[in-house]
């Protein structure tokens, strides 16, 4: 399996996919461990710090992300220079918190592919198998306006 790094163009302190655990037609796993020492912890929340849903929701679109990539390299097609953008979120449900320490699996599966528009269905597990979030969303791989050449 390919170094997530080599597939999307996210670099610390904004990566939030450590590995990719498996990958199928179709769907892909990838997981993700919650370092003390990450600088949001100071302040969300001081004393009792908890990973922010946004960021539980970002480490699902890098997974997808990453979905995305393996998919366009098993077909022979090049992401080109673009980005992947997320294009609608829905039905985000959060079960269970996040701490620092917790090892979670990221899953996403896609659903259905329209006019450039990947839709996913995407979960998080901690890896005692309890739920954390689920959550629909669309994603297309697009050169960002504005944006400046490499």
């Amino acid at each position: 399996m390919p170094a997530v790094t080599e597939l999307i163009p996210h670099r610390p302190p904004f990566l939030f996919v450590d590995e990719i655990v498996s990958s199928a037609p179709g769907s892909l796993v990838a997981r993700r461990t919650w370092r003390a020492e990450e600088d949001f912890y100071r302040g969300h929340y001081p004393g009792a710090p908890i990973t922010p849903g946004v960021l539980l929701c970002e480490a699902v679109f890098q997974a997808a992300a990453c979905y995305m990539a393996l998919k366009a390299r098993a077909a022979n097609v090049s992401a080109g220079e673009g980005v992947p953008l997320i294009a609608k979120i829905s039905d985000v449900r959060f079960r269970h918190p996040v701490f620092p320490g917790d090892t979670i699996l990221l899953e996403v599966k896609e659903k259905d592919a329209l006019g450039g528009f990947t839709m996913l269905g995407g979960q998080i597990r901690k890896e005692d198998g309890t739920r954390v979030l689920t959550l629909d969303f669309a994603v297309a791989w697009k050169t960002p306006a504005g944006s400046a050449p490499a």
